[in-house]
């Protein structure tokens, strides 16, 4: 027999506030019992069954065809039916719950339903960030623990919703959103292993880089912030957790907990924070299109507003100079990593949004328009390999296609992150700086790179930060467009 926390009833709200804290009244009922039962296992006592809780759900019914407006991107759904979707961490997710919720309801009038569903919360998810209770388990214990406790499946976690290749079995409801709450949990997860970083502290803009010299700045300009007690950012963050406040603000409870690690992860965030959560993520994904997928795959479950890769490529046209920018507008995907997920046949679509306010920031940071930014930056297509020695392939076919397909740049993870933001629905853009052009013979030299990282980098990441700005400004009802919906869209941001 299962050993299940106490049943909390389904019910039916029209208030999305009052729906969030039945939503977090289920989902800390079943935690507590998780986290109750495991203490109890971890003391060596035998529990009365197989151990489980749920996650909660929101269902809602709809029975008219009858259109929302027709300017949204999302907040409705497609036509009469039932729709559900799992939810977790309403902690973090709150204000975001609570949107989506208000948007449902204004758009389709009746109620939202929350109640406990039967898709079981695994284990793992359930212990709190510094929560080490497992540590002292023997081997026999941990084996036994796996008949105790409900753990992580695959079939519940997968991208089918966001791939497209989803059907609902025969009175299965239709989702809600791109992600179920193990989906959610297990990048969650993720997300503190590779960046070092909580969750909690992810902002709804990032940035992705592919060398540490960015982050570098990235560090300078977050301490310098913080020594501006006028500064718009609240705090600034850096793997281990380690959280400083801006100058006059108090430390808050669970900032002691935050230590530098003994090395750096494999793609360290860093959280340059406003109150909003409308500030700038930087993360430096390594170099590569599985790097830039692995991280893309798990920050796209925090639905932020907008992610941009700022990093360097290879010029492939005789015009450009070193330092020189590069717009991207399409994307030659030779990365391989999505073949699976994103068949090649389908375009990666250039988001004038983000294409805009990427080239006024050009504009604005370097001080030039008209012919002079032209000469600059280049707007162009951008191709991506998973083989860095590309110039080493005898014959060199890789040249002819980049030629066919009017490449002006090379690099290896733009088109990936442009790719899984277009997978995900999430704005994407990309800004790259040239830092070599092996086509006409120019690969840098020791002391070339130094000076080249020095006179560049800095300019680069400020303006991807006025980039940042412009998109903030602008509001993210003009961001998020109807481009990236499918024919049968999920209504969750």
């Amino acid at each position: 027999m299962p050993y299940l926390p106490p049943f909390i009833a389904p019910t039916s709200y029209t208030d999305p506030a009052a729906a969030l804290a039945q939503v977090q009244a289920i989902y800390n009922n079943s935690l507590g019992h998780l986290r109750s039962a495991m203490q109890r296992f971890v003391a060596g006592e035998s529990l009365p069954g197989h151990v489980r809780a749920c996650y909660p759900f929101v269902r809602i019914h709809t029975e008219t065809v009858a259109r929302a407006a027709s300017s949204l991107a999302y907040g409705f759904v497609e036509g009469p039916g039932r729709f559900e979707t799992t939810l977790t961490r309403p902690d973090l997710y709150g204000n975001y719950y609570a949107e989506q919720f208000r948007l449902l309801l204004k758009n389709h009038g009746g109620d939202i339903e929350v109640g406990t569903s039967t898709l079981p919360i695994p284990i793992h998810f359930s212990f709190a960030e510094h929560d080490h209770i497992e540590g002292s388990l023997s081997p026999e214990r941990r084996m036994l623990m796996r008949d105790t406790f409900d753990l992580p499946d695959l079939a519940a976690m997968d991208d089918g919703i966001a791939n497209g290749t989803w059907t609902a079995a025969p009175g299965e409801a239709q989702p809600l959103s791109l992600f179920t709450a193990p989906r959610v949990d297990y990048s969650l997860h993720r997300l503190r292993h590779y960046t070092g970083t909580a969750p909690e502290w992810f902002q709804n803009f990032v940035l992705f880089t592919n060398y540490q010299f960015y982050i570098d700045e990235f560090v300078r300009l977050g301490h310098a912030e913080m020594a501006n007690p006028d500064s718009e950012y609240v705090a600034f963050v850096e793997p281990g957790n380690v959280v400083t406040r801006r100058v006059g603000l108090p430390a808050l409870p669970g900032d002691e907990l935050g230590s530098p690690p003994p090395r750096l992860p494999q793609m360290p965030g860093y959280h340059l924070m406003r109150a909003d959560r409308s500030g700038t993520t930087m993360v430096n994904i390594g170099v590569g299109p599985s790097n830039a997928k692995t991280i893309t795959d798990h920050v796209a479950v925090l639905r932020p507003h907008a992610w941009m890769m700022l990093g360097h490529c290879a010029g492939l046209r005789n015009s450009q100079q070193l330092g020189d920018y590069v717009l991207a507008h399409a994307y030659v995907r030779e990365d391989h990593v999505l073949d699976e997920e994103l068949p090649l046949w389908v375009p990666i679509p250039a988001l004038a949004e983000i294409q805009l306010a990427l080239e006024r920031a050009v504009a604005d940071v370097a001080g030039m328009d008209g012919a002079d930014l032209k000469r600059i930056m280049r707007t162009g297509t951008v191709a991506s390999t998973d083989n860095r020695n590309w110039e080493l392939l005898p014959d060199n076919p890789p040249q002819r296609r980049f030629s066919q397909s009017r490449a002006v740049a090379l690099d290896m993870e733009s088109a990936t992150i442009a790719a899984n933001g277009f997978r995900f629905r999430v704005p994407y853009g990309t800004l790259l700086c040239v830092s070599d052009k092996p086509l006409h013979g120019e690969i840098k030299l020791p002391g070339m790179a130094n000076h080249f990282y020095r006179e560049r980098i800095d300019q680069h990441l400020r303006i991807g930060m006025r980039a940042v700005e412009i998109l903030r400004t602008g509001g993210t009802g003009k961001l998020h467009s109807r481009k990236l919906r499918s024919f049968a869209e999920v209504a969750f941001q």
